[in-house]
């Protein structure tokens, strides 16, 4: 099985990262930033938020699916408000996706939110909402259960360091994963956390018995050239077994945004 954990920075580099994920076709991708706006069939959409101004891929969550037509996917919105077609307001949702190769038996999953709750009427003062989405999988090759959980960390505008409400998103983290963990299960957390790797939150999920694999492979960055602020790690992917780690990398090659995936093969 390969699992694959992606920001995909709202679908910026749109051809980029269709084209890479219709040829790589992980088992399982799980997947943060993503704009789901239904009301409108527009291409492109402006999100605005002071002197923050990106392009949003509008449907970038309808693109994905159609990237990977034998894939389910489940969009889990943290948040609504709206983008932007010139001058006119368009609704949109915006959250994580998880997608899951038909092949695979889903026999549970969990979704909630990791810090604050559901954001009706607008994406709402920073920190905002984060969500969170575990699944477990039956893998008929290892004759066994994986659980998958990923979550978008919150970001603070002071910076990557260590608060109360990270530290309180990081058990949430956990609980959620707990749900969809039987003993005996393969457990792995991934996601963008917004943290450094010396955080309280890789802390707390490693005290659970979790082996972060970012840092243990000797990983330098998790970005790609197009970010260009300091610090250069805000991904991780941690298992409970390491044992059962046939390859894990951060792909730095093609760049498809301003985060790197990370892929996991067990």
């Amino acid at each position: 099985m390969r699992i694959m954990c992606l920001n995909g920075w709202g679908g910026r580099l749109h051809a980029e990262i269709l084209a890479y994920l219709a040829a790589a076709r992980p088992d399982v991708l799980c997947l943060q930033e993503v704009v789901h706006s239904p009301a409108t069939e527009k291409g492109w959409l402006t999100y605005r938020d002071g002197d923050h101004v990106l392009p949003q891929r509008a449907n970038f969550f309808a693109d994905i699916c159609a990237a990977l037509p034998d894939h389910v996917g489940t969009f889990c919105p943290a948040a609504q408000g709206p983008l932007w077609d010139g001058a006119t307001q368009v609704p949109s949702q915006w959250g994580l996706a998880s997608f899951v190769h038909r092949s695979l038996a889903v026999v549970a999953q969990v979704q909630g939110f990791v810090h604050k709750g559901f954001s009706a009427d607008g994406f709402g003062e920073h920190p905002r909402s984060r969500g969170a989405h575990g699944l477990r999988i039956h893998d008929a090759a290892r004759a066994g259960y994986v659980s998958i959980t990923q979550m978008h960390g919150l970001r603070d505008l002071r910076g990557k360091g260590d608060t109360p409400e990270r530290a309180a998103q990081a058990g949430r983290l956990l609980a959620l994963s707990q749900q969809v963990t039987e003993p005996g299960d393969l457990q792995v957390i991934c996601g963008d956390f917004n943290v450094e790797p010396e955080s309280e939150t890789l802390r707390i999920l490693q005290g659970a018995g979790l082996v972060e694999l970012v840092t243990a492979t000797g990983a330098k960055t998790t970005r790609s050239s197009h970010y260009r602020k300091p610090g250069r790690f805000a991904d991780y992917m941690l298992i409970n077994q390491p044992e059962a780690v046939a390859r894990f990398e951060v792909v730095h090659h093609p760049e498809v945004s301003d985060h790197c995936p990370l892929l996991l093969t067990i």
